[in-house]
């Protein structure tokens, strides 16, 4: 295992930023930036052995800027909606940024976690390297209360597993929900295809619906019977053709809902499986956190071109965010998502990379 650090272009402020490529012994890497812990590439092989990288990215961070769809990025304090940009929390009303259509709190606000620059402490390692990010957030950032401590480390295996490993710690009750918004594409960001072909099996009997601005209604729904239902195998593009008639499909233009993971009181466990038959590329995902957010990139308007040199559009990745539901602090019926002061946020998400020679 080694890791490289590369300059990877200069902020608009004048800062520099760097780039963190973590290879391993048969040559797959991944690639992080200390600018909003973004993901730049995963590259594994496919059947044939060629590899590609299987997000999307972009060859220095100026194609990060302005922000476009949160590609990559480490989200912060609060992943996902916040309804209104209101809450209330221990009885004191929090007033947060509405940065989605001037109505929702979306991804930590107007400067979230995505938009900061990380202290990074690399370790090589025998078998895995581990890149440690640390980021302080002050009290009251994006009206979020307590100074909250966070680390993320991310670790690469020689298996071409990728773990990352979310802790955090406030001294004020506050909300706190990390993720990560990579949209993945297992044919390879150089492809150009679409991820219609892909299969997607989610461990998870049931899904969280939402109104006509994808905030939850505070029902949680049993996927037997509708689109959302993906407990074996299912080839995305089929559900997708379904959006026109049905109305949770409609409200997110193709599916972007939140999914909860069967057994979170077991830990880390299975959560999802996507196969592309074409390249014979496979992901298991693993999580000790409640819930997924599946989106099927619905909404992905690039600006600058990719890696490949294309510009991204419908449809061409996706992603899963494991998380708390959204608008959790709303809901007292969902799994709360308030960290409380003193008490370790602490969560898991794996994701491991295959090939099924057999496709």
């Amino acid at each position: 295992m080694s890791i490289l650090k590369k300059r990877f272009g200069v902020l608009p402020d004048g800062r520099e930023t760097d780039l963190y490529i973590l290879t391993n012994a048969s040559g797959a890497s991944v690639e992080i930036t200390n600018y909003g812990g973004i993901i730049r590439a995963i590259n594994v092989p496919d059947k044939s052995g060629k590899l590609d990288s299987v997000v999307l990215g972009y060859n220095d961070v100026n194609g990060y800027i302005p922000t476009v769809g949160y590609i990559g990025a480490l989200i912060g304090r609060v992943g996902n909606r916040i309804a209104n940009g209101e809450c209330e929390l221990n009885g004191q009303k929090l007033h947060l940024a509405k940065n989605e259509g001037g109505v929702t709190h979306l991804h930590g606000g107007d400067i979230g976690f995505n938009l900061k620059l990380w202290d990074v402490t690399p370790i090589e390692g025998i078998c895995e390297d581990h890149l440690i990010m640390k980021y302080v957030s002050p009290d009251g950032e994006e009206g979020y209360p307590g100074t909250l401590r966070v680390m993320v480390t991310y670790t690469f295996t020689d298996e071409n597993e990728l773990m990352l490993r979310y802790e955090a710690v406030s001294d004020k009750d506050t909300l706190c929900n990390l993720t990560n918004h990579s949209y993945f594409n297992l044919c390879g960001e150089s492809s150009g295809k679409k991820i219609v072909d892909h299969t997607f099996e989610l461990n998870c009997d049931t899904f969280t619906v939402v109104d006509e601005r994808c905030i939850p209604t505070g029902e949680q729904r049993d996927v037997t019977g509708t689109p959302f239902d993906f407990r074996k195998p299912t080839r995305c593009g089929d559900r997708l053709d379904m959006t026109p008639n049905d109305e949770q499909l409609g409200f997110g233009h193709g599916i972007d809902h939140n999914f909860n993971i069967n057994d979170f009181e077991a830990g880390l466990r299975f959560a999802a499986e996507v196969v592309d038959p074409d390249s014979g590329r496979v992901m298991d995902v693993f999580t000790d956190m409640p819930a997924v957010q599946f989106y099927s990139a619905n909404g992905l308007e690039g600006v600058h071109p990719g890696r490949s040199g294309r510009v991204y559009g419908v449809h061409e990745g996706f992603c899963l965010e494991t998380q708390f539901a959204p608008d959790s602090i709303n809901h007292p019926e969902f799994i709360d998502s308030v960290l409380r002061a003193g008490e370790k946020y602490d969560f898991t998400t794996i994701f491991a990379f295959d090939v099924a020679e057999d496709l």
